[in-house]
């Protein structure tokens, strides 16, 4: 629509595959993959459905986190695994080389194009979170997570906030919540390149009891979503 800043959507946790060079590592982990360590339940459908309605690109992977965490920074404690932390550092760069480097060149390239072309980008990474970590209950529906030093993605979040209420009054809508948005992170990153002017950038967290419930209750959040960031944006 005339107005609109150009719109990417991406998926950092989108499955859990493993490629067959590395199975044996995570032999006897089948359940950890499953789990929400191992991916993001429903984030992938939610960003496919986001990049659908609103003609925007997607750039996912179904890369279990659990070999390299695309959401991590290099050096980051939790960029590996306890399954491949222990790889040989040649092994490790390896990894690191063939699915950490070309998804994460690929987001920053197509930021860069829209901005070098005059235009504003809002980012959408979508994600998803256990109702339940570590024994504690997350008290959220959704949570947007942003730097709260970037005046656009404030005015993003607290409108795509007030505009889910409004449909939904309901659920339980935070901002910088169940993590901060100034966290290690893929957005973070970009925040670094790209000034707040030509750069917004937003991790949207769905809770996974949704996701589980699947049916209506799935269906009703996705759609709500989307028809929301439409009025936000």
């Amino acid at each position: 629509m005339p107005g609109r800043p150009a719109l990417l959507i991406s998926c950092e946790h989108g499955g859990r595959r493993i490629p067959p060079p590395y199975r044996s590592l995570f032999a006897g982990h089948d359940a950890l993959l499953r789990s929400h360590r191992g991916h993001d339940p429903g984030a992938l459908a939610l960003a496919r459905e986001m990049a659908a309605a609103f003609g925007a690109p997607l750039i996912q992977s179904t890369v279990s986190r659990l070999l390299v965490d695309l959401n991590r920074s290099p050096g980051h404690p939790r960029l590996y695994s306890p399954m491949t932390r222990g790889l040989p550092a040649a092994a490790r760069r390896e990894v690191f080389a063939r699915y950490y480097l070309p998804y994460r060149a690929r987001i920053e390239a197509y930021v860069a194009r829209v901005i070098e072309n005059g235009e504003r980008l809002v980012h959408i990474a979508s994600h998803s979170f256990t109702p339940v970590l570590d024994g504690e209950v997350r008290h959220a529906d959704v949570g947007l997570l942003y730097d709260p030093w970037r005046p656009g993605e404030v005015a993003l979040c607290r409108g795509w906030q007030r505009a889910i209420e409004a449909r939904a009054p309901a659920w339980k809508v935070r901002r910088n919540y169940p993590y901060t948005g100034s966290s290690d992170g893929l957005t973070a990153y970009l925040r670094k390149r790209f000034g707040p002017a030509q750069y917004v950038g937003v991790e949207l967290e769905v809770n996974q009891k949704y996701v589980f419930a699947r049916g209506r209750a799935w269906r009703a959040l996705r759609e709500t979503l989307i028809e929301t960031l439409g009025d936000a944006l």
